[in-house]
């Protein structure tokens, strides 16, 4: 079942195609073990009433015969079931070739233990070929528009090919369909119906092109089905990529409606830059091992932060990160869930120091900045669109983290930024362990600003990347 059967454009192009065609693939992949598995179920179901029906019709031992047949028919489902996969599978195809012709030599083909002499015609003629529809109507569980296509070719030829096997080869008894011309001397028609030496050609055709509409009907079915299944996966990688970004709340806002980020906008929000101090120098004398799991542990806590209070990951800045909050859709609780935020952080900073101590490894210093104010959102990008959040509310928030340095704290905030969460939540304790610095000429704004700021717990022991 080739993924291209469902991608309209073939081969993925972009990444955000490949980012497609891989859920499609997943989605494809559970969709045909899901089928294969309850197909499988319902042709044992059927092959062992058929068994049982058997016995009762045949009611001699020749009825192993069909037994050991049916048994064979459960054994290539159990196959189909091993083998089955997503894509061209040549093993697959041909234990698909092989339920059809099993199929056929049973409708065909009379038991060598059976004492019954009637012309093989007449067995030709038992109606068997309803059987074929069952098959058909399973694969539709499990295969893609172009095998369904391929099992009513293959049906067809199949069938065709036993008729002319049988008219040629096929026992024959000239005697019976002389009796027939005698008993219904002057209907012609009843003759040619009732006639066990006639394989009936025209009737032979007429169930083909039956079964052909059919399959065509189906296949159809099931090419309609895929593109619901590409659009399904679509669907999911657009969340997922969402929720790399946006906290779950968000996330679910927006799979409900996503004009907020196709929207160029303008309006005021919190930013948050937090970073690792004197990581350059901890990168230089660490193993490479060591620097990777540093980071991916310092960048899962502040993401994990970030979302827990409702903000949005903007971008990974190697040793930090940019969060915004009041992106894509702006609150009245941006500018304290932004302060809470960054509290959490630098809590979860000093627990990730305690079990770095633990594991006599040195601590990491975490500097953050805020600020608050008006911001420019929209996609951004040619061939590859991303979510960005633009202006210089995010420069000053930039410059507010790489002020830390200067004034030997952990965190900055601005202002304007501290007003407005005084504001929203005017008994958060936070808020009154932030000190009042002086006054500081920030780039980018036209005059000093107040910077609020929260010290980090020291130790004597500690060491320091810096």
């Amino acid at each position: 079942m080739p993924i291209s059967d469902f991608i309209p454009n073939g081969p993925p192009r972009r990444e955000e195609d490949a980012e497609t065609h891989r859920f499609a693939e997943e989605i494809l992949a559970r969709h045909k073990a899901e089928g294969m598995a309850f197909a499988i179920k319902a042709r044992w179901i059927a092959l062992s009433i058929t068994g049982v029906m058997l016995i009762f019709l045949i009611g001699d031992w020749s009825v192993l015969y069909y037994e050991f047949l049916l048994l064979a028919l459960a054994g290539v489902g159990a196959l189909q079931y091993y083998v089955g996969r997503v894509g061209v599978s040549r093993p697959e195809l041909f234990l698909l070739a092989l339920d059809l012709v099993l199929m056929a030599f049973i409708l065909t083909f009379p038991n060598p233990f059976s004492g019954e002499t009637i012309p093989d015609a007449a067995r030709y003629r038992y109606d068997g070929f309803l059987y074929f529809f069952v098959i058909l109507a399973a694969g539709t569980l499990s295969y893609s528009w172009r095998t369904i296509v391929a099992i009513g070719h293959w049906t067809a030829a199949v069938w065709l090919i036993g008729a002319g096997l049988v008219w040629w080869f096929g026992f024959t008894d000239p005697a019976l369909s002389e009796a027939a011309r005698t008993a219904f001397a002057g209907y012609p028609l009843l003759v040619d119906l009732l006639d066990p030496n006639e394989v009936a050609f025209d009737r032979r055709i007429q169930e083909v092109v039956v079964f052909l509409i059919v399959t065509y009907t189906l296949a159809i079915t099931v090419w309609r089905f895929n593109r619901l299944v590409l659009g399904n996966a679509e669907l999911t990688r657009e969340r997922e990529n969402l929720s790399r970004y946006f906290s779950p709340n968000v996330v679910a806002e927006l799979s409900h409606n996503d004009e907020p980020l196709k929207q160029t906008k303008m309006h005021d929000a919190a930013v948050l830059f937090v970073d690792i101090v004197g990581f350059t120098n901890f990168a230089a004398t660490h193993e490479p091992g060591e620097v990777i799991d540093t980071l991916r542990e310092f960048h899962s806590r502040m993401e994990k932060e970030v979302f827990r209070h409702g903000g949005t990951l903007d971008k990974y800045l190697g040793d930090g990160l940019m969060a915004t909050f009041g992106t894509p859709l702006p609150s009245d609780q941006d500018a304290i869930n932004a302060l809470r935020c960054a509290q959490a952080m630098m809590r979860s900073i000093s627990e990730l120091n305690a079990e770095r101590r633990a594991q006599n490894k040195p601590e990491i210093k975490g500097s953050l900045g805020l600020h608050y104010g008006p911001v420019v959102l929209g996609n951004i990008g040619a061939n590859r669109l991303e979510f960005a959040v633009l202006g210089n509310t995010v420069n000053v928030a930039s410059r507010m983290e790489k002020l830390t340095r200067k004034l030997a704290v952990e965190m900055a905030v601005s202002d304007q930024l501290k007003s407005l969460a005084q504001i929203q939540s005017p008994d958060e304790p936070f808020l009154l362990t932030l000190i009042q610095g002086e006054r500081q000429q920030i780039r980018g704004l036209d005059d000093p600003i107040d910077v609020w700021t929260c010290r980090r717990e020291t130790s004597e022991t500690t060491a320091r990347l810096h």
